[in-house]
């Protein structure tokens, strides 16, 4: 990947060690990096839009990171998170649902999930089997699962989806050893910690559902079921 050579190198001091965690460096970058993403999380739990300028940042110095790391996926995948990120702004600011009305904490339909899992499905192979052949990724696999279903909880939490909650919670997982792999400790703790948040994120996303009428008019209402 000589193409990356000059960006790696100009971006050399902030790939300088600080300290060492569990035998493997921890760079400048990534601690930024961790401390931006918990912050951007955060305010996805609480739905505020500061989070995504918090999610482009976050983004490109994990590009770096992973690139460095010859995790080339997952270094994509974060240029694309920045143009996802763009877009989920304007969706959280202007962005209105079905009926015109602006978006609110919703469930996926049974269609809407239908196409979300089967074109995360239809991708991963695809995927990984480009990263096999046209890098030298040492976990084609695995770094294109993260990537595909990523991309899926992206757009979902875009939408304001409450599923993209369980989507992460996935996603986190298998980053947890992918990145064990790679020895990128400080990140591994970060995407645990993103485990365990996706989960609190189910739940507080779960109580903004608005109510849904199951019965006659002027019957109890029912929550939404997620």
């Amino acid at each position: 990947m000589t193409l990356l050579s000059p960006v790696l190198d100009a971006a050399a001091p902030l790939l300088k060690p600080l300290f060492s965690l569990w035998g493997s460096p921890v760079t400048l970058l990534e601690v930024i990096a961790f401390g931006l993403s918990l912050w951007m999380v955060r305010c996805n739990m609480r739905v505020q839009a500061l989070a995504w300028p918090l999610a482009i940042l976050s983004s490109l110095l994990y590009a770096l990171l992973f690139a460095a790391s010859q995790l080339y996926g997952e270094a994509g995948l974060q240029f694309v998170f920045v143009a996802f990120s763009l877009w989920g702004w304007w969706q959280w600011l202007r962005g209105q649902d079905a009926g015109g009305q602006p978006l609110t904490v919703a469930a996926l339909s049974r269609t809407e999930a239908l196409w979300v899992s089967a074109l995360t499905l239809a991708a991963w192979p695809a995927l990984a089997l480009l990263l096999q052949r046209a890098t030298d990724s040492t976990t084609p696999w695995l770094d294109g699962l993260t990537t595909t279903a990523s991309l899926a909880g992206q757009y979902l939490l875009g939408r304001k989806r409450v599923e993209n909650w369980a989507v992460w919670l996935g996603v986190n997982v298998v980053s947890v050893g992918l990145f064990a792999v790679k020895g990128l400790w400080l990140t591994l703790v970060l995407y645990a910690i993103f485990a365990l948040l996706s989960v609190a994120g189910w739940r507080a996303w779960r109580a903004l559902l608005a109510p849904r009428v199951d019965a006659a008019p002027g019957g109890p209402a029912t929550p939404a079921a997620a």
